[in-house]
């Protein structure tokens, strides 16, 4: 801790690291950047020059769990590969450290139990970075779906997609999936806090694949549909083919939409009744600013490691659905 702010040590530098992570830090209000974690010997240094880091601030995979001894470092934050996220959470819990861990989670319901519990075990709190819960317009949706203020939902519309993605994520044993894994999770989650219920079960269908070379072991698009435990549907896609951002919400006597939805900055909302009027925000420094203030406060964050388990299960029976053609249920995940 330093005045007042806690100390947190992103490990994985790459482009959200460098382009999200960092400026929110600098604009956060109760943490800081206390620390890097990389591979990448000249990153590190570059990293370390740039933003003025003192070089036992600075650790490799190697010599990560000296990351205990450093008391400046109150929080580790895990935006790393999707399958690498396990083990750098355990790590880190049993490093003394809490956690945030980018979403998704994990690619299976079992390791995000071994993070949950290796967070329990070690008396640290572990969050998922679910930014949209601090964004003001998402905020809004959630109000007006859970608290049927246009009577209740009776469907979803949601749609992710993105057209240039290279990397990890076409690799399936690094990202656990294509699209459905990497933004489609976005369409899940939107479905969940807008009718402020859990799937019962799931419908997919695979699109079509244009370019197998490059997707050659994830989908390149994916459709499916979520029956909720409130009556309402969703119906949501994903693709690495178009870009689309957008959900929009049809109720019992109105409507309400954000398009586009899941930006870092711009989102953009209406109703039946007129437009959105909310300020943009820099949605990462509310959301790490949350987390160390639930730290300091002894209180539950709301975006939990229950919350990213929840996700992953889903995930994981949507692609059972488009392996099988099946109806799957989401209990039995």
């Amino acid at each position: 801790m330093k005045d007042g702010k806690l100390g947190v040590a992103l490990v994985g530098l790459g482009m959200y690291s460098e382009g999200q992570l960092v400026p929110a830090l600098q604009k956060a209000a109760h943490c800081y950047l206390a620390g890097i974690v990389s591979g990448n010997p000249h990153k590190l240094e570059v990293w370390k020059e740039k933003y003025d880091l003192k070089e036992d601030a600075c650790y490799s995979y190697r010599n990560f769990d000296q990351i205990k001894d450093n008391p400046e470092i109150d929080i580790v934050y895990v935006a790393l590969p999707n399958s690498l996220h396990a083990e750098a959470v355990i790590a880190a819990a049993r490093a003394g450290k809490h956690v945030i861990c980018e979403k998704p989670m994990a690619i299976t319901v079992h390791d995000c139990d071994r993070m949950i519990a290796a967070c329990k075990e070690a008396g640290k709190m572990l969050s998922i970075g679910y930014r949209l819960h601090f964004e003001p317009h998402n905020k809004e949706a959630m109000r007006l779906g859970q608290q049927k203020v246009f009577g209740a939902v009776k469907m979803v519309e949601a749609a992710h997609s993105l057209n240039e993605v290279e990397g990890w994520r076409l690799d399936k044993a690094l990202s656990g999936g294509g699209p459905l894994m990497d933004v489609g999770i976005y369409c899940v989650q939107a479905a969940r806090y807008v009718t402020g219920s859990e799937p019962i079960a799931v419908t997919a269908q695979e699109g079509i694949k244009r370019d197998h070379e490059k997707f050659k072991t994830v989908e390149e698009a994916i459709e499916w549909q979520m029956e909720m435990g409130d009556g309402s549907i969703a119906h949501c896609k994903s693709s690495y083919s178009v870009k689309e951002n957008n959900f929009r919400v049809e109720t019992e006597s109105g409507w309400f939409e954000l398009s586009p939805a899941f930006p870092y900055s711009g989102v953009k909302g209406k109703t039946s009744e007129g437009e959105m009027k909310f300020p943009q925000v820099t949605q990462q420094a509310l959301q790490m600013d949350d987390f160390a203030l639930c730290i300091k406060e002894g209180r539950q964050t709301s975006v939990s490691g229950e919350e990213g388990r929840q996700d992953v299960k889903i995930l994981q029976a949507i692609y059972k659905a488009m392996e099988t053609g099946e109806r799957v249920e989401v209990n039995g995940q």
